[in-house]
């Protein structure tokens, strides 16, 4: 960085040149300049080209979530850092997602009947006031709704953000002027005053005002265009019908959400005195602390100090809160609830708090309930967001009296309101936002979450949903010993292929083992060559070498031979073939939702057909959508998981599976296991997924030590075990898996330990995990309405034969199960023990934090019921290092 007073810094190293700071008025008008300019050569872009740019601006905040996430937890004290990558997640992914398609240049509608057509024309250049609860994300969602609609920005960050706002923008502007935009497309202060924040409104075209009631004030009183927002102050009834755990469930975990710093989350709850102790009870049960009336009274001291939000509470934990306040609680309470009865001002309880404090209040009909959350959204909330929890069928009277009564702009129904207020999480009509409209009972300008058009105010009501799911196979699933020759002749009989590509590992060909598919090419008259240079953990430049021979033999099917690696080996070399330029960069994006995700997978099969023959019992890869692959360049792991990679055709013959070792039998066979109770726990589960994952435990646990002990000589066990394998990932490729395999696949890749150990050795960790009750996060999947893991595996347990009178008995019988099945096909207890003379117990716990954080940001990890903290993942890791739960 250059000297200061000369007003120059460069950050080369980041690709990225910035040649003055922003300190002052005269640095700011030439900042402005800048953008304008910049604006004026963007607003003459195609659609085409704005589109390429959006994506590559998601993409790389996309990429970032984690260290954004981070910094803006370091800089500013507040939040918690799991939900703030949530956050940044959502605000490229679920943004991207929203508008990839919607067309906001030039012409985007013609009516040439009516004579009707709307042509959309950018706004020039927009103020954005960042907030501090929100330092990233919302700079993410600003950089990309502009970049979207041809607009130029420039940033105000919130002086104890900046340095975390300021990151987020420069890196949507790298990546949007690599993609060519104009460089100064976006702009910031890089030391931020209220003068200068009124100065950029007063200069820009429009304003989008995120932050305290004070800002969003100013910016209304700019004389220019705003969109802003009006404070949350958000209710929440609990009728008499309501589903009582869910409504808890659901409350917590928007509560709890980044500490409570969402505009939208519950700041009371209204409950009808029916169900108030049930309601009460759950809440206990699940992580709330009932504050006495002395502690509620050194809460009310603590929430408003001197007439105004204590902003020592923002963000904090309630242990932190209770510890302010002057009194001790649990560490992990998780919201502490004061039992209030005014609704006025004058109580404490009763204004927005922006942490884990919340108003409870007992109501005595659901008229009274009404009238109290219509007097704390009057005094406090108005236009922002109301939440409602009752039986939609039996009282849906009752809901149209609730929506009709309140003055909000979003009313949720049976959500948490926290996710359910942004959208798109639990009502998928309801827009992505993290800029929420509260019409003109807020004072602002919109009504609704702000996108790229706002001109009605709009008054919307969100039921929660859960989405269409799916079941997904391929299409033909060839099974019992000796199917393999009927089922390759098919490859002729039905679907004419004349070339056939074969890919295997060395051994396997060099023992002679593809003779077998050979001769039964040979006989129908199909033409093959074979690659055989898969090793274990296959890289790209194997692949690729892989490809390059298939390309030269054009062939019209790929048959994968062998175990795990091979399969996925064939998989990347069937996508190279097909479209030799995608990026794996781009394929191993994260995604939260399947249907969501930024990329999208090229189709497959114009080609060439895919057909997968396992010669092990334990990936599943042969009905699976998930690959892995390395970079031998960087050791960058690629996981890709998308239905394209799903094989057309799979053949699980017994017979190819007679003579696996030992060890290999042990290993696969508990992957097996682990896909199963994985597919169970899934907030994804279906009763297809758990048909099949139930009936594979139940072979698994009565074949598999038979299959380990006598190998060939026990051929039924062989196939059972085979057949169960394939049932197991059948299972998983349509409820995916869970955090056991995020940790997994990091301990496999940190520590070369076997993939089916690794599982193996974290599974007791994450069935105890999962089991909570109160679990700090609960998983976001709608479908998923509170913790019920405990019961998954206690129903688990009841098909393996386990006894107990209650669920928590009959998981700790599934556990003495479990430990029974790994001693008896000789898995180790411990990490310690399976890592002994190949790595210290000090070189695990140098590599423990990069891992715990690699585990956590795994694909698998969404799924999971319980979303995990990384603290928690950590902890899980040195439980199974050292044995700490194992009896």
């Amino acid at each position: 960085m250059m000297n200061a007073g000369k007003e120059a810094y460069f950050l080369r190293e980041r690709g990225f040149m910035k040649d003055f700071i922003v300190k002052d008025e005269e640095s700011l008008k030439r900042a402005i300049v800048r953008v304008r300019a910049a604006q004026e050569k963007y607003s003459v872009y195609t659609q085409e080209q704005v589109d390429k740019i959006f994506y590559a601006a998601a993409v790389a905040a996309n990429r970032a979530r984690i260290p954004l996430a981070k910094l803006a937890v370091e800089e500013t004290g507040m939040g918690v850092v799991e939900d703030k990558v949530i956050k940044n997640h959502y605000a490229s992914e679920y943004i991207y997602n929203a508008y990839k398609n919607e067309r906001t240049c030039g012409v985007i509608e013609r009516d040439e009947q009516g004579g009707y057509t709307r042509i959309a024309e950018p706004i020039g250049v927009i103020a954005a006031i960042i907030p501090t609860t929100n330092p990233t994300s919302t700079a993410i969602f600003k950089c990309l709704l502009c970049l979207k609609t041809r607009n130029g920005l420039i940033i105000s960050p919130h002086p104890r953000a900046k340095k975390s706002t300021i990151e987020a923008a420069r890196i949507v502007l790298e990546a949007a002027v690599k993609a060519g935009a104009p460089e100064d497309i976006i702009g910031w202060i890089d030391m931020p005053t209220v003068p200068l924040s009124g100065m950029v409104m007063r200069e820009s075209d429009m304003i989008l005002a995120t932050g305290g009631p004070g800002m969003v004030q100013a910016a209304y009183s700019s004389g220019k265009p705003a969109l802003g927002v009006g404070a949350g102050n958000t209710p929440a009834v609990i009728d008499e019908t309501a589903d009582i755990r869910l409504a808890v469930s659901s409350i917590l975990h928007s509560k709890t959400f980044d500490n409570g710093m969402i505009c939208a989350s519950e700041q009371s709850v209204i409950v009808h005195q029916k169900v108030y102790e049930a309601f009460r009870t759950e809440l206990r049960l699940r992580g709330g602390y009932i504050l006495t009336p002395e502690e509620t009274e050194k809460v009310r001291k603590t929430i408003i100090i001197n007439g105004a939000l204590n902003s020592r509470i923002v963000g904090q934990s309630a242990h932190t809160i209770a510890e302010l306040a002057g009194f001790e609680v649990p560490k992990e309470t998780r919201v502490l609830v004061g039992e209030v009865e005014s609704v006025d001002l004058s109580e404490e309880f009763a204004h927005e708090k922006l942490s884990p404090v919340l108003a409870m209040y007992r109501a005595e009909s659901f008229e009274d309930a009404v009238s109290k959350a219509d007097r704390l959204i009057r005094d406090g909330g108005l236009g922002h967001t109301a939440a409602i929890y009752l039986d939609v069928e039996r009282g849906r009277e009752k809901l149209e009296a609730f929506r009709e009564r309140m003055r909000a702009c979003r009313i949720v129904v049976n959500s948490p309101s926290s996710h359910g207020g942004i959208g798109d999480l639990y009502n998928f009509r309801f827009p992505p936002s993290l800029t929420l409209g509260c019409g003109s009972w807020g004072g602002n300008s919109v009504s609704e979450n702000v996108g790229v058009k706002h001109l009605i105010n709009i008054k919307t009501v969100a039921e929660r949903r859960e989405n269409m799911l799916w079941f997904r196979a391929p299409e033909k699933v060839y099974f019992k010993r000796g199917c393999l020759a009927s089922a390759l002749k098919e490859l002729s009989t039905e679907y004419h292929k004349k070339k056939a590509f074969i890919v295997t590992d060395s051994f396997l060909y060099e023992s002679g083992f593809t003779k077998q598919i050979e001769k039964v090419l040979s006989a129908e008259d199909i033409s093959f060559t074979t690659f055989f240079h898969v090793a274990p953990d296959p890289t790209l430049a194997c692949a690729r070498e892989g490809a390059e021979l298939a390309r030269s033999f054009a062939p019209d099917v790929i048959i994968a031979v062998g175990g795990g690696s091979p399969m996925d080996a064939a998989k990347i070399i069937w996508m190279l073939n097909e479209h030799p330029g995608v990026a794996f960069e781009d394929m191993a994006m994260r995604f939260m939702d399947i249907r969501k995700r930024v990329y999208t997978f090229p189709k497959m099969g114009e080609k060439a057909m895919f057909v997968a023959v396992p010669t092990t019992a334990g990936t599943g890869s042969e009905v699976t959508p998930f690959a892995v692959i390395t970079d031998e360049k960087t050791g960058t792991k690629y996981p890709l998981a998308d239905y394209a990679l799903m094989p057309n055709m799979a053949v699980v013959d017994a017979d190819l599976m007679m003579n696996i070792p030992k060890g290999l039998t042990s290993c696969a066979g508990i992957d097996a296991v682990s896909h199963a109770l994985e597919a169970i726990a899934s907030v994804m589960a279906t009763d297809f997924t758990n048909g099949l994952a139930k009936e594979a435990l139940k072979i698994l646990f009565e074949y598999l030590p038979r299959a380990y002990e006598k190998g060939a000589e026990d051929p039924l066990a062989r196939e059972k075990v085979a057949n169960a394998a394939t049932m197991a990932g059948m299972a998983f490729a349509n409820a995916f898996l869970g955090v056991c395999h995020s940790m997994a696949h990091k301990l496999g890749s940190y520590f070369h330990v076997a993939h089916g150990m690794a599982n193996s050795l974290l599974l007791e960790q994450v069935i105890r995990f999962n089991s909570s009750e109160a679990p700090a996060k609960m998983g976001t999947f709608p479908q998923y309405a509170y913790p019920q893991c405990r019961a998954r595996y206690a129903n688990a347990a009841r098909v393996l034969g386990c006894k107990g009178k209650t669920d928590e008995e009959l998981v700790e019988a599934l556990i003495r199960k479990l430990r029974a099945l790994q001693d008896a096909i000789g898995q180790p207890v411990t990490i310690r023990e399976a890592l002994e003379g190949k790595y210290t117990e000090e070189q695990f716990l140098e590599k423990l934090d990069e891992m715990t954080e690699a585990a956590f940001d795994d694909q698998c990890t969404g799924a999971n019921p319980r979303y995990p903290l990384m603290s928690e993942i950590r902890q899980m890791y040195l439980n199974a290092y050292y044995g700490a739960t194992r009896k």
